[in-house]
């Protein structure tokens, strides 16, 4: 063999492994995508080599990467473990979970293989650094979490008052005894630096007694208490004072309040209902016959909506808190109306 056609033969064979080394690179360097049918085939082995959900009936269904798991399982676990394995298969996008659990139909879930974890915000010295190619700082502490509250239980005794806000108008005309009615607490209650009924607990109370002017020898009369809080969702019986307001009846020129001490010194406004000519002869001393006929039949009253009573406990209850006052101020005696 000549110098000639030993040197064309390793040209040759230079060119052919040079031409293998090539038609080898796309294999080596550059991964083909998985078709829907063989990603198929990969879930339904990944499930039956699960021992747990090997025997449930789970169907298999890819389009684009994305796996829909359909059927009926025995269980919930089952389900979550039938998801989890399809996420695990090499080239799942994403595993929507369609299972039905013993014949009951659930929301689908949609699992993401390898989802990120949030990474941490860098504070503004770590991006100071970062900005002028100095070394980071250490990282911050960890910021420990809040104490957990501290609850105690608090006696509130008798005696204590609680402002209310009547929320309907009671009136004497046709209020009868044994009618309920509601309220609002308009100020937090403080016992011991803590609060004990927050403000804006709704109570609930009865009309203890009513007297209609019409029906009625003497004044008109309505005298209503507190029966029941209801704080936190929680329902609490109580018992307060009565507050009484009495209109004027025959030979009375003017208003009275009577039992509790809940409002002494206090005045409604409003509350009679004889009219302005009433009020008029009631004034002037009783001039002409008509209006000293309309006063000697009594006249009605009213408790208003929006009335602010100061009731206070008879009995003492106990309740259980953690809450601590906020710009608390004590509660002017007395009824006021808004």
């Amino acid at each position: 063999m000549t110098t000639q056609t030993t040197g064309i033969l390793r040209n040759a064979s230079a060119s052919a492994a040079l031409f293998c080394a090539f038609a080898l690179l796309p294999l080596s360097g550059c991964k083909k995508p998985v078709d829907d049918a063989t990603l198929t085939k990969n879930v339904q082995t990944a499930l039956a080599a699960d021992d747990a959900i090997k025997q449930q009936p789970v169907q298999v269904a890819v389009q684009s990467g994305v796996v829909t798991l359909s059927g009926n399982v025995t269980d919930d676990t089952a389900s979550a473990v039938a998801a989890q394995d399809a996420a695990k298969v090499s080239d799942v996008k994403e595993v929507v979970n369609n299972l039905a659990i013993a014949g009951v139909q659930v929301a689908p879930t949609v699992v993401t293989p390898a989802a990120p974890t949030t990474p941490r915000q860098t504070t503004p010295a770590e991006r100071t650094a970062i900005a002028q190619n100095q070394p980071l700082p250490p990282p911050p502490p960890n910021t420990p979490p809040p104490p957990a509250p501290t609850y105690r239980d608090i006696a509130i005794p008798a005696g204590t008052a609680i402002p209310t806000r009547i929320t309907q108008t009671l009136d004497s005309a046709v209020t009868q005894t044994g009618t309920p009615f509601n309220g609002v607490v308009t100020r937090e209650v403080v016992v011991d630096g803590a609060v004990v009924i927050p403000a804006g607990s709704a109570v609930s109370g009865t009309v203890v007694e009513a007297k209609d002017a019409t029906h009625f020898k003497g004044s008109s009369l309505l005298s209503i208490q507190l029966t029941a809080l209801r704080r936190h969702g929680k329902l609490i019986s109580i018992s307060t004072d009565a507050y009484s307001v009495e209109g004027k009846g025959r030979g009375k020129n003017t208003a009275l309040k009577v039992g509790g001490g809940a409002a002494i010194g206090a005045v409604l406004g409003g509350i009679f209902g004889g009219g302005k000519g009433a009020a008029i002869g009631a004034a002037a001393g009783g001039g002409g016959g008509a209006v000293v006929q309309g006063v000697t039949k009594g006249q009605q009253v009213q408790i208003p909506s929006e009335s602010v009573i100061r009731f206070r406990l008879t009995n003492s209850i106990t309740v259980r808190t953690s809450e601590t006052p906020s710009n608390y101020e004590p509660a002017q005696p007395g009824l006021q109306t808004r």
